[in-house]
């Protein structure tokens, strides 16, 4: 440790920041997309029309049954094949992740969904609500509340998981500690300032995971 060069660290910060500010941007995009597409697939699986209810949980097994790499690699070198163009490396990310998280999102919130018993459905419907009314101001709510720990994990689990576009060539956060590593020949300073900035942001991440669901429980 006493030749641990701290220096390093606070040399290429700027270069870090923006690698991890695009982690975070990803991560963020990814996020909101898949929660409103994974309510809106959730929704498509307790349909009670079977072919859509059919097509839902194909998508579900299907991103559930394949690494997230290989969405990526997909979205990324073969679509555009296919397409004749390319999306370019940030929107291909964006897109893989967000398709694949939509299927996890999906199911989170179908469980949640599910936690409310049928009674406040059927309060709902007894007041003139529709039952998309009584989706909407009933049931989702109270949903969302029970399964926002949940949702919450899996975030962390995603922020985490933007590791993997260094397949894609973008510079994200885990991208630029390797460049800086190689570059300055100090690699166990810069990965052990990776795993420091990891641990921080999901440590405190799950704690606030922690106190909102203790606050709930409460």
């Amino acid at each position: 440790m006493s030749e641990f060069d701290f220096a390093v660290i606070a040399r290429n910060l700027p270069y870090l920041w923006e690698g991890l500010q695009l982690s975070v941007m990803l991560a963020a995009i990814s996020i909101a997309a898949g929660i409103v597409l994974g309510s809106l697939l959730a929704l498509l699986r307790m349909s009670r029309i079977a072919l859509l209810s059919w097509g839902a949980k194909a998508y579900v097994n299907f991103f559930r049954s394949v690494p997230l790499i290989l969405v990526i690699f997909w979205l990324y070198f073969l679509i555009p094949m296919m397409i004749g163009r390319s999306t370019g490396p940030f929107m291909s990310a964006v897109v893989a992740f967000t398709l694949f998280e939509t299927a996890y999102y999906s199911e989170i919130i179908r469980a949640g969904v599910q936690s409310i018993p049928s009674g406040q459905v059927n309060a709902g419907l007894s007041t003139g609500m529709s039952r998309w009314q009584t989706m909407r101001y009933v049931v989702l709510p109270q949903a969302f509340r029970n399964m926002t720990p949940i949702l919450l994990t899996q975030c962390i689990i995603l922020f985490q998981d933007t590791s993997l576009v260094y397949v894609v060539t973008l510079r994200d956060f885990m991208t630029s500690v390797s460049t800086v590593a190689n570059q300055e020949l100090r690699l166990v300073e810069l990965y052990a300032f990776a795993g420091a900035a990891y641990f921080v942001i999901c440590f405190t991440a799950s704690r606030l995971v922690g106190g909102w669901s203790g606050g709930f429980q409460r």
